[in-house]
């Protein structure tokens, strides 16, 4: 189980670094992306941006939406989109599950980071509430006394 998780680890082609910073996230889900031929070969060069992404659900689908892929260098006609919407592959009870999350207020679906297992792109999504300023200084606060103890403890 180790080597897996270490294989996974090397496979990251995209993280959401301030999804962690700006939401609790509580829950998370793995999901597959419906992508075409050019957009899977630009996800596996790295060419994906999910900073400003988010997840949607509209017609018993999850959507994902505002997440930049880059055009495939070879691809020349067959190109998408760069920001088209795209479907997430989830179970039925999945997408239950994170539409009853989202009907609370100030809950939203974000996309954590993006990879591949097995040769296909996955998606690590979160549902997070949305934290307050004094939650963010204390996550700082923290961060910074636990970097100290570190290099008290180094030396």
């Amino acid at each position: 189980m180790v080597k897996n998780k270490k294989q996974d680890q090397h496979n990251v082609l995209a993280q959401n670094r301030k999804a962690r910073f700006n939401y609790a996230i509580s829950e998370t889900f793995e999901a597959g992306i419906a992508l075409t031929g050019t957009e899977i070969k630009s996800v596996r060069a790295g060419q994906i941006t999910i900073g400003d992404g988010f997840v949607t659900i509209h017609d018993d689908n999850a959507l994902l939406t505002n997440v930049h892929i880059a055009p495939y260098t070879a691809g020349n006609r067959f190109n998408v989109d760069p920001l088209r919407t795209r479907r997430l592959l989830l179970h039925k009870r999945e997408i239950r599950q994170l539409e009853k999350a989202v009907t609370e207020p100030g809950v939203t679906i974000v996309p954590l980071k993006v990879y591949l297992k097995h040769g296909f792109a996955k998606l690590l999504i979160g549902i997070g509430r949305g934290k307050k300023q004094y939650d963010k200084r204390d996550d700082i606060k923290r961060r910074d006394q636990e970097r100290e103890l570190g290099r008290r403890l180094k030396h």
